[in-house]
């Protein structure tokens, strides 16, 4: 019954920005760390980055460091990611993640929960 949805993606000119949302329910997810990871065609998923819902505390993959910021609106249990200076690098289907615990988790064999992704395509 846990459910994540993302929502937000489209097709942007590089150098452009979008934000993405991850509307999460179902349970609390004061214990649990809210990732956003990324993958392309054929490829493995990628971390992008995490926030920890009760702290705030936020951690980025250095690919995007500088460019997005995660973060969540505790009331309404959804997770943001806002990308600026979008690259064609960028372009892959995003999704949302949770997992129960504690520190930084890249492998996305050790989350509970995922959302069905939205697409990102960043045009050259």
């Amino acid at each position: 019954q846990v459910q994540l949805v993302e929502s937000g993606g489209g097709l942007v000119q590089a150098g452009g920005s979008l934000r993405l949302s991850c509307a999460a329910s179902g349970r609390s997810f004061n214990d649990h760390a809210m990732t956003w990871f990324r993958q392309v065609s054929g490829k493995e998923r990628e971390f992008v980055a995490t926030i920890y819902w009760s702290s705030n505390s936020a951690y980025y993959d250095d690919s995007v460091k500088g460019r997005f910021t995660i973060s969540r609106d505790y009331a309404k249990n959804t997770m943001y990611l806002q990308m600026n200076s979008l690259l064609p690098e960028d372009t892959a289907v995003y999704y949302c993640a949770a997992r129960s615990g504690v520190g930084i988790v890249r492998e996305p064999a050790r989350y509970n929960y995922w959302g069905q992704g939205t697409q990102v395509t960043v045009s050259s």
